[in-house]
């Protein structure tokens, strides 16, 4: 007979495992080995009113400007040296916990962000995930354009990304064999169409109903801001690399 197929366990990383928006945080770790590359985030500020029209998938790649002209080596360097400082001692010792609990009895564990992929497999691999996926960028013989090319990895997205990457056997019908996912966001509301449970962490007012109305488990954890200008504080700064 075939080895039963393993139960999947789904996890979002920014806001779900680490409280910050790790984009912001890389780039604070890169400015500050790299200062001048401040310059090259006028880009996004003057587009960022344009926010609108660019989505989230066009503001990414004017975000990531400040990598411009990095080759895939360097970029690969910078993103296992910030994992390694971010992880684990800045994640939520509750979330550990939960992917520690999959890990023991033999879960599918999968990593599953928004976050650029060059720093979420590292982070998956500090982890101990079996898979990490994040947002696939393109990396040019020749470096890093201005605006890179990417494929956001981001709502329906993650759908399609899992699909490419299980076997066809983990699903059954629209849903994964066995599956729980993790999230602190709606924007993985189509992940979680995959799951049969899910968790929730630190939802918003929208978030916290569905999870109600769905029966899916909800942690409240404690933040590492005191209030929203202490947060937009600490985004400004990292940011900016101060």
């Amino acid at each position: 007979m075939p080895a039963p197929l393993r139960p999947v366990a789904l996890f979002d990383f920014d806001g779900t495992i680490l409280p910050w928006d790790t984009q912001k945080l890389f780039c604070h770790y890169v400015l500050q080995r790299h200062p001048q590359r401040r310059l090259f985030l006028l880009a996004y500020v003057a587009l960022l009113p344009f926010a609108p029209i660019l989505g989230s998938e066009g503001l990414k790649r004017v975000f990531l400007s400040f990598l411009w002209r990095m080759k895939q080596e360097e970029v690969a360097e910078l993103a296992r040296g910030f994992a390694e400082q971010w992880l684990p001692a800045h994640a939520w010792p509750e979330m550990m916990a939960q992917l520690e609990s999959h890990r023991q009895r033999g879960d599918l564990t999968v990593l599953v962000s928004a976050s650029p992929e060059p720093y979420v497999k590292e982070f998956g691999r500090i982890l101990g995930f079996d898979i990490s996926l994040g947002t696939q960028i393109e990396f040019p013989d020749a470096g890093l354009p201005l605006f890179p090319d990417l494929v956001n990895n981001k709502g329906w997205q993650k759908v399609a990304r899992l699909h490419k990457v299980l076997n066809t056997s983990y699903f059954s019908g629209e849903q994964l064999h066995r599956a729980h996912g993790y999230t602190d966001s709606t924007a993985d509301l189509p992940m979680l169409t995959l799951c049969q449970s899910a968790t929730v962490v630190n939802p918003s007012p929208r978030l916290r109903a569905i999870a109600e109305e769905n029966g899916w488990q909800i942690m409240d954890l404690e933040r590492p801001w005191k209030n929203r200008l202490h947060r937009y504080w600490h985004r400004l700064k990292y940011v900016t690399g101060l």
